[in-house]
């Protein structure tokens, strides 16, 4: 039997559900200026931001959120609904300029039953798809190969973000 070793997920395991978790990532990233690596930041405008999620479903899996915190689509300000949806266009762009995926799911989740991790701070998920990127391995052993570490993600993908602002 051959061994898959994901250590990343046990920061996961760790801290899924506790009481103790500092507060919204989303939120320290917003704040936390000139530390957007350490947040996997890609891009910081008026009102949103574009980050790498930490627990990707699959390669350069991001997410989109507005800086602002609340919960639900209904409370964003038109301002910044039509900002979250500008860059999430902006980040879709950067991920096929950057990595010609065949294709994308874009999702926003309401509610945990509905598969939502973070349930107080808005935000879609964008996840570039690859033909044949789903293997035997979600099915057989529950669990998904990322071919590529996230520090490497950054790197790769921070030049196809860096004139994205524009604000």
């Amino acid at each position: 039997m051959k061994q898959l070793w994901a250590p990343w997920r046990m920061t996961y395991i760790n801290s899924a559900d506790k009481a103790d978790n500092p507060g919204c990532f989303f939120c320290q990233a917003w704040e936390d200026k000139g530390e957007e690596s350490k947040h996997l930041l890609l891009l910081r405008r008026r009102n949103t931001l574009v980050m790498l999620n930490r627990y990707p479903y699959s390669n350069a899996h991001l997410m989109v959120a507005p800086a602002r915190h609340f919960g639900v689509m209904e409370e964003a300000e038109p301002t910044e609904g039509g900002e979250l949806w500008e860059t999430a266009v902006l980040a879709k762009k950067a991920l096929a300029a950057a990595l010609k995926p065949d294709g994308f799911n874009l999702g926003i989740n309401q509610g945990r039953v509905a598969g939502a991790g973070i349930l107080d701070h808005l935000h879609l998920h964008l996840v570039p798809r690859w033909n044949g990127d789903v293997n035997f391995m979600p099915v057989l052993a529950d669990t998904r190969v990322i071919p590529q570490a996230l520090a490497e993600t950054h790197a790769l993908l921070l030049p196809f973000f860096k004139d994205l602002a524009g604000d």
